[in-house]
């Protein structure tokens, strides 16, 4: 999945759920600068930081990855 999208699909997701950046990067035990160069799409996450935003979100990991 190109980064770019993934990093789209996380920023609607999040802001679908009112939370800022640095409160879902709180929820998922990450910081807020990484949470915004996921979104951005500079950065490629490991499959544990995935669940754990997934998780944070309340949404299963393959709907991070649709």
């Amino acid at each position: 999945m190109p980064l770019k999208r993934l990093g789209l699909k996380l920023q609607r997701l999040r802001q679908a759920r009112k939370l800022s950046q640095s409160a879902l990067a709180k929820q998922a035990g990450i910081t807020g600068t990484y949470v915004a160069r996921l979104e951005r799409g500079g950065s490629d996450p490991t499959i544990g930081v995935l669940k754990r935003l997934a998780e944070a979100l309340g949404v299963p990991v393959t709907v991070l990855l649709e």
